[in-house]
């Protein structure tokens, strides 16, 4: 599922990566951050909304990087290049990620910043809508968010614009957490 999803993701303009363990994605993620210019300043930092990867993993490499908040406000992902978030499922047939974005730090990371980077467990693969909403209670979440690839628009003419309504980038970062291979 994860080769079918990664083909759908990058036919939309998604940059997919994948790594064996979280330590692994820890690694690309600081590396990545780095080498794209994260700094304390806007349009230079990076938010990182609260999620289960951020409980699982040595935190120490996050914390030494200037210009990364945990603390997210819309002011703060407003002046943000970088918003980073966990999704709770991906979709293979679509490339689409979905998460449970009832909290609202989940959205500002995902919608403001000019580039997203999103956080996926392998095992939250899913083959298809119908089989990702089959274990998902409507009770449970007040707001449910899709992501097919960047932000993407285009006008009456069909000229295509990138960025005008969300990220210019969607960086997906897969990561196996027990070695799987989906």
């Amino acid at each position: 599922m994860y080769d079918q999803f990664k083909i759908r993701a990058e036919g939309v303009s998604a940059e997919v990566h994948r790594f064996p363990a979280q330590a692994e994605a820890l690694e690309f993620l600081v590396e990545f951050l780095q080498s794209e210019g994260l700094a304390d300043r806007a349009q230079h930092s990076a938010v990182f909304a609260a999620c289960p990867f951020l409980s699982r993993i040595d935190r120490q490499p996050l914390d030494a990087l200037e210009g990364l908040h945990f603390e997210v406000t819309r002011e703060r992902a407003a002046e943000a290049r970088f918003g980073i978030s966990q999704m709770d499922w991906a979709l293979a047939d679509t490339g689409t990620l979905v998460q449970d974005a009832t909290a609202i730090d989940k959205r500002l990371v995902s919608t403001l910043p000019t580039i997203h980077i999103a956080l996926v467990a392998t095992s939250a693969m899913r083959p298809d809508m119908p089989a990702c909403l089959t274990g998902i209670d409507p009770k449970g979440i007040g707001y449910l968010a899709m992501i097919t690839g960047p932000s993407r628009t285009a006008d009456i003419e069909r000229v295509l614009t990138i960025g005008v309504h969300g990220p210019e980038r969607l960086i997906i970062i897969f990561f196996d957490e027990l070695g799987g291979t989906n």
